[in-house]
């Protein structure tokens, strides 16, 4: 790395205690509460304030509202399976309160449903297919 951008990073890091309590605070105020994770991960203060600002300006990119941002995380969310605080945190304490209807936040679980029937299928079909060969005497449909 060049020794100017070594230092914008030493600077940054620097300040990383002070990033990670703003960080803090506009994640709390963005989905209604800290994360889990967040103090657990606040042990390595550096490390968290990287990540923490990259996920939190991955979470509200320029080119979509607040509302819409949300509905993808819900169905990201529902997606990754096990996420069930991730879920509650970004239908309840998120993409409701960015004006998200529970018609919206219902079609986006729908949705995401969907699609991981239709990944599981598609996987299971195929070593099946070539596990047990087409079917015989079947209508071959």
């Amino acid at each position: 790395m060049k020794p100017e951008n070594e230092q914008i990073v030493k600077s940054f890091l620097a300040h990383a205690d002070d990033l990670s309590d703003d960080l803090t605070d506009d994640v709390e105020e963005m989905l209604g509460v800290v994360p889990f994770i967040f103090s657990i991960l606040r042990d390595r203060p550096e490390s968290f304030a990287l990540s923490t600002l990259a996920d939190y300006r991955f979470s509200r990119p320029a080119s979509l509202d607040a509302k819409t941002a949300e509905l993808i995380a819900v169905a990201a969310a529902a997606s990754a399976g096990g996420a069930e605080s991730c879920l509650k945190v970004h239908i309840g304490g998120a993409a409701l309160k960015e004006g998200a209807s529970r018609d919206e936040v219902l079609d986006v679980l729908l949705i995401a449903a969907m699609i991981g029937k239709t990944r599981v299928l598609a996987s299971s079909l195929r070593q099946f297919r070539e596990v047990c060969g087409k079917e015989q005497g079947g209508t071959g449909r």
